[in-house]
This record gives C-alpha cells, sequence and structure tokens, in this order.
C-alpha cells in the first residue's frame, strides 16, 4: 500500500466518523464515506485498534500488520467492484477483545470488501 492510499488528512478522518456510514463484520467494523481525493487511487484506508482493549502497542501493531495484509491482498478484487470514477475513505476498526488469527481477520476482510463494494454500485 503506497502513501497514497493510506488515509492521513485530519479533516477527511473527522468527516469520514461525522457523516459516513458504518457496518460490521466480525472483528471488524468498517466505516466509509464516498468522496472525492485529490489522488488517483479509487480508495484511502485507514486502520485502528483500541486502546482500552489492547494495552501493549505490540499487540495493537499485530493486529493493524494482520488487517493491513489481509487488504493489501484483496484489494486488486475490490478495486475492480468499485464503479470506475467512484473514490472512497474507508477506515477499518479492529472490535473483538481479544486477539484473533490472521485467517479469521481476512476472511471478514473479503466480506466487508464485498459487502463494501455491493454498497457502491
Amino acid at each position: 500500500m503506497t502513501k497514497k492510499e493510506r488515509l492521513c488528512s485530519t479533516k477527511l478522518i473527522g468527516k469520514l466518523f461525522d457523516s459516513g456510514e458504518s457496518f460490521f463484520c466480525f472483528p471488524l467494523k468498517v466505516v466509509y464515506l464516498e468522496t472525492s481525493l485529490w489522488e488517483n487511487h479509487p480508495a484511502q484506508v485507514g486502520f485502528t485498534v483500541s486502546k482500552r482493549n489492547f494495552k501493549h502497542a505490540v499487540q495493537r501493531n499485530l493486529l493493524k500488520r494482520r488487517m493491513r495484509e489481509a487488504y493489501r491482498l484483496n484489494k486488486p478484487g475490490f478495486y475492480e467492484a468499485i464503479p470506475s470514477g467512484k473514490q472512497v475513505a474507508l477506515m477499518f476498526i479492529y472490535t473483538a477483545r481479544e486477539e484473533k488469527d490472521y485467517q479469521l481477520i481476512e476472511k471478514s476482510m473479503q466480506k466487508a470488501l464485498g459487502k463494501l463494494a455491493e454498497l457502491l454500485q
């Protein structure tokens, strides 16, 4: 994932949480907002893990790495499914209270991206 595909804009993140829509695919909550981005990519993405549920940064970083890898592997199919010309800002929030293995995270990422592609149609 390149720098241009990362969700960095504080204003856009604020707008995403204020007026974006969301859905759950356990253990992920997906918040999304159709918007016009400055870049050519169809999506900008952010990943977050609650500090309340995972006190140690090592655990939070591990879960974010797992989410990023699952997204990276399933991104090409998602990009093809998005209608051309549409751009979306996404935030993946890890909601489980315990550490889940990579296979479960990848399955839920696939479900979430499929559902999001349907919602954007």
